[in-house]
C-alpha cells in the first residue's frame, strides 16, 4: 500500500507554491506516468526515478500524490507501481469519443467494401476490439467486441507495431511469439522485416497467420490526443484473393480523410 512519509505539501508549508513550480510538478507527474506506460507490471521508486532522472524523494511525493487520485497503484507488496484505474478510465472516456467521431468514416469504409470492418484499442501489449461493422454474407470473419488479440500475428496489431521504434517492437513483445496457423511469423527478424514494409506501405496484412481461412488488412488512425485506433478489414480466405489491393486502398483512402478529421501526419 502507497503512503506518504510526510505531511501532504510539508515543505510547502508557510507558503504558496507560485505558478511555475505548479507547472514545473505537473510535468514531472506526467513524465512518471509516460515511464510507467510500458511498464504492465510496474516499476518500483528507485527505477522510476533512474528513468526520469529525478530525485528518488521528489518521486516518492508525487506517486504518493497521484496514488491518492487514482492515478497509480501498488503493483507489488514491495513497493513497485503501476497506472491505475483512474488514468484507465479517462483514456476510455476519451476513446469513447474518438469511436463516436469515427463512426462515419468507418461506415463509409463498410459501404465500399460490403466487409467486416473492425476498430481496435491497444490494451497493454494486446489490442482489444472495441466496435465493428459485420458484413451481411453467410460466411464472414467476425470477432466479439471486447476479445484482444496478439500483435504480431494480426493485421491491426502489425499496423499497431509500425507505429514504434524497432527497439520499442522487441521490448514490448513477449520472448516466445506464439504460433496459431502455419503462417504466423515467429521470428522476430522476419517480423521486423515485415513492419518495415507495413511502415513503408501504410497498411499490414494477415494473410491466414492467426486464424487459418481469415485474412485481413489494417491502418492506424491516431487522433490529436494521441490515442491510436487500429482499424481493420478481416475478410474469408475465399473473398480475399483478387480484393486484397482495392481494400488496401480503401483504408488507406479513409486514414486520409481521418487524416482532414484529427490532423495527424498522412501515410
Amino acid at each position: 500500500m502507497l503512503s506518504h512519509t510526510m505531511p501532504p505539501a510539508a515543505e510547502n508549508q508557510g507558503r504558496q507554491p507560485t505558478e511555475g513550480h505548479g507547472v514545473q510538478v505537473i510535468a514531472r507527474a506526467a513524465q512518471l506516468l509516460r515511464a510507467l506506460d510500458s511498464e504492465p507490471h510496474g516499476l518500483s521508486l528507485s527505477q522510476l526515478a533512474e528513468r526520469v532522472g529525478l530525485p528518488r524523494s521528489t518521486v516518492q511525493r508525487i506517486v504518493a500524490a497521484l496514488a491518492d487520485e487514482g492515478f497509480v497503484t501498488a503493483a507489488s507488496p514491495t513497493g513497485r507501481v503501476r497506472l491505475g484505474h483512474e488514468l484507465a478510465r479517462l483514456a476510455a472516456a476519451g476513446r469513447r469519443d474518438l469511436w463516436l467521431e469515427l463512426q462515419p468514416l468507418l461506415q463509409r469504409l463498410f459501404d465500399r467494401l460490403n466487409e467486416t470492418v473492425d476498430c481496435a484499442v491497444l490494451d497493454g501489449n494486446e489490442l482489444r476490439f472495441v466496435d465493428q461493422i459485420p458484413a451481411p454474407h453467410r460466411l464472414r470473419a467476425v470477432s466479439a467486441v471486447g476479445a484482444t488479440f496478439p500483435l504480431h500475428c494480426t493485421a491491426n496489431g502489425k499496423a499497431v507495431l509500425a507505429e514504434w521504434s524497432n527497439d520499442d517492437i522487441v521490448r514490448r513483445l513477449p520472448a516466445r511469439l506464439a504460433r496459431f496457423t502455419e503462417n504466423t511469423i515467429v521470428s522476430r527478424s522476419k517480423l521486423l522485416e515485415q513492419v518495415a514494409v507495413v511502415r513503408e506501405a501504410g497498411v499490414a496484412f494477415d494473410l491466414e497467420e492467426h486464424t487459418a481461412g481469415i485474412c485481413a488488412v489494417a491502418t492506424t488512425i491516431r487522433e490529436p490526443f494521441g490515442t491510436l485506433v487500429a482499424v481493420s478489414v478481416p475478410v474469408p480466405r475465399q473473398r480475399f484473393d483478387g480484393r486484397r489491393t482495392g481494400i488496401a486502398q480503401a483504408l488507406l483512402d479513409m486514414r486520409r480523410d481521418a487524416v482532414r478529421t484529427f490532423g495527424g501526419p498522412p501515410k
